[in-house]
């Protein structure tokens, strides 16, 4: 079997965690001491995360979407793939690094989506970016953590407490959608969305294109 290899690493801002970019011929995983954070064999619920929500404001036009992590730019790819020329799309990655790889050793997984003239990148917190946009976008997706809970940062759970799901149902416009990636089910975090206002469905998909593999969940939560 051919070994990993690492190509890089790098510290993740107000944290000590460090993740790492490593290669196995021609397979990518990015990992966080024993997690693996994304795999490029798998990306079939990150594109589901971003056919679900592009699918409840097709009918908009000029619609703003805000991404919350980049990764291997699968959930970017997606929602380019089904929004018109005149949208707009924010990238929030928090770790430039990520950025960086994605411009280099996986450019090829990203496919040119970072110079499309719809999208911008913004290297900071995505909480930054929601906590500052009064009804400023038609959909928000998170896939920066493997579930409702802060494992890149812990910094991040204020992502998913009461008050920055309020936070985020202020930062869409009205009919918006927040739709947020889980490794698994998390009936906790099913309940603080309702109480935060949001009407909510549960998306059980498959992480490989293949539909074989991990059953992944994604809740879309709607204004």
């Amino acid at each position: 079997m051919i070994p990993w290899q690492k190509l890089d690493s790098a510290t993740i801002p107000g944290t000590t965690g460090e993740l790492r970019l490593m290669r196995r011929g021609t397979e990518f995983s990015i990992m966080l001491g024993d997690n693996e954070l994304m795999n490029s064999r798998l990306s079939g619920s990150e594109e589901a995360l971003a056919r679900l929500s592009c699918e409840r404001i097709a009918d908009r036009t000029r619609p703003n979407v805000l991404v919350g992590g980049l990764g291997m730019g699968f959930t970017l790819r997606a929602v380019l793939s089904h929004l018109g020329g005149d949208a707009s799309v924010i990238v929030a990655e928090l770790v430039p690094a990520v950025v960086a790889w994605a411009k280099g050793p996986m450019a090829h997984l990203v496919d040119g989506s970072l110079d499309d003239p719809r999208v911008s990148i913004a290297v900071t917190d995505v909480a930054e970016l929601i906590r500052g946009g009064k009804a400023a976008y038609d959909a928000i997706l998170l896939d920066v953590d493997n579930g409702p809970e802060g494992l890149t940062s812990r910094a991040n759970d204020c992502l998913y407490d009461l008050g920055g799901l309020e936070a985020a149902r202020h930062a869409l416009r009205p009919g918006g959608v927040l739709a947020v990636w889980s490794q698994g089910p998390d009936s906790g975090f099913t309940g603080r969305l309702r109480k935060a206002g949001f009407s909510v469905d549960e998306a059980r998909v498959r992480a490989s294109r293949t539909g074989r593999g991990a059953r992944h969940v994604i809740w879309i939560a709607t204004t």
